[in-house]
């Protein structure tokens, strides 16, 4: 049986999760693509373990690190799969991990966001170059499928434009806020509590990882040539219980909403503070859940709501563009 090898780089939440369900998953790639897939490498800021073998389980220790050539090499990979720290400002590490598998012609499945969101159209068309996959599923909202819904099933029509709720911590806090007559610093600390939102909650509720997760799926899904420096963004932090009580007694229902229209021959995107009617779709989605609404010119509106936020979920949509690789392999 031929052999699939996979090196990861990133040992997270996420990173550990992936490693665990790629370990439980063999036999099924086995029987469903006839390929062994074998985790060969990780590497972390901490180190490093590789065995070209397959590694037998989650390592629970870390040699010193090669370099990143070599360790790829050692662990003779075929696909990376990239989740260390996302870094939107400069890219991060992840940005040199992907530009060098895909430069080697290995296919990269992306978790982190960083790397995409400030050189995602350079990584796109380097992908296309060394006809290899570049896949982002993890890093553009997770377990709410989006990418595949914009690229495969409305495939057929043209999207005029695409509005998300694509940050779970943020529509937790807004909800707890207007359900309960709450802060936004006392939402937050709950939130923090509960493993809900992060330590530093700045990237959430600014704006910017739902700005980043809407302009993956512009470049990847929409084949956009767009910029996060090209989109107005706005977050949650101004928002105080005067105003929550002002749009409760008006019936109206706070979203942050990332948002992308087709103008012409261009894209406009952003991030905005909405508040909504009461029967408006999204204003039903609520908690940690996120949606996406999508209008075409001839399918209509479509609109997907839900998925999980956890890590194992994140790893499990990274997972399916696995399963997508594999099986172009195959045929």
């Amino acid at each position: 049986m031929k052999r699939f090898n996979i090196a990861m780089t990133g040992f997270g939440a996420v990173g550990a999760a992936l490693a665990e369900l790629l370990l439980e998953r063999r036999d099924h790639y086995r029987d469903r693509h006839g390929l062994d897939v074998r985790l060969t490498g990780v590497l972390r800021a901490q180190g490093a373990a590789i065995d070209a073998e397959g590694l037998p389980a989650l390592p629970a220790s870390f040699g010193a690190a090669p370099d990143f050539p070599a360790f790829l090499a050692t662990a003779r990979a075929d696909a990376l799969v990239e989740a260390s720290p996302s870094d939107i400002r400069t890219g991060g590490p992840a940005l040199t991990y992907i530009r060098t598998a895909l430069e080697r012609g290995l296919h990269v499945i992306a978790v982190s966001k960083g790397a995409l969101v400030r050189e995602g159209v350079a990584l796109r068309d380097l992908a296309a170059s060394r006809g290899v996959a570049l896949a982002v599923s993890g890093a553009a909202a997770a377990a709410l499928p989006t990418v595949d819904v914009i690229r495969h099933a409305l495939a057929g029509a043209r999207v005029l434009r695409i509005e998300g709720i694509l940050n779970a911590t943020t529509n937790h806090l807004l909800s707890a806020m207007m359900a309960r007559d709450i802060s936004l610093e006392a939402a937050l600390i709950e939130a923090q509590a509960a493993g809900i939102a992060e330590a530093d909650p700045s990237l959430d509720i600014d704006g910017w990882d739902t700005a980043a997760k809407l302009l993956i799926m512009a470049l990847f899904g929409l084949d956009a040539r767009l910029s996060i420096d090209d989109m107005a963004v706005a977050g949650i932090r101004h928002v105080d219980q005067a105003q929550v009580r002002h749009w409760r007694a008006a019936g109206l229902v706070p979203k942050l909403i990332g948002h992308a229209r087709r103008d012409g021959d261009m894209w406009r995107a952003g991030v905005t503070l909405q508040a909504l009617p009461g029967d408006d779709p999204f204003a039903r989605v609520q908690g940690s859940e996120k949606a996406i609404r999508i209008e075409t010119d001839d399918l209509g509106t479509l609109m997907v709501s839900g998925g999980g936020s956890a890590p194992r979920a994140t790893a499990a949509a990274a997972l399916k563009d696995l399963e997508h690789i594999l099986r172009e392999r195959r045929a």
